[in-house]
């Protein structure tokens, strides 16, 4: 003949099942209020990073370099304006015959 399980549980295996829905519960608690730990936020930016001094260094000399020579084409062309068409390559060179 069969045993039929008992329905009621002894007195140390009640305390024992206290003690775990206990520990459950305190767990469950702990997951709900548990904060995010993961960091969203975008990296911190260096300014050595995207701020290039050699090349804005290197892009000022350019510059300057381009003004300069503008400057002095400038310069050239005002004075062939002011010498209305005639040319400042003289030749003194003579034919012998």
């Amino acid at each position: 003949m069969q045993r039929v399980p008992r329905l009621t549980t002894p007195w140390v295996n009640r305390d024992l099942q206290r003690a775990w829905e206990k520990t459950y519960q305190d767990h469950r608690k702990k997951v709900q209020n548990a904060q995010p730990l993961v960091d969203t936020h975008p990296p911190q930016m260096y300014s050595h990073l995207y701020l290039k001094f050699k090349k804005l260094k290197m892009e000022e000399e350019r510059l300057s370099t381009i003004n300069r020579d503008n400057w002095l084409l400038l310069q050239r062309v005002a004075s062939a304006m002011r010498a209305r068409g005639q040319t400042d390559s003289r030749n003194n060179f003579t034919h012998r015959r």
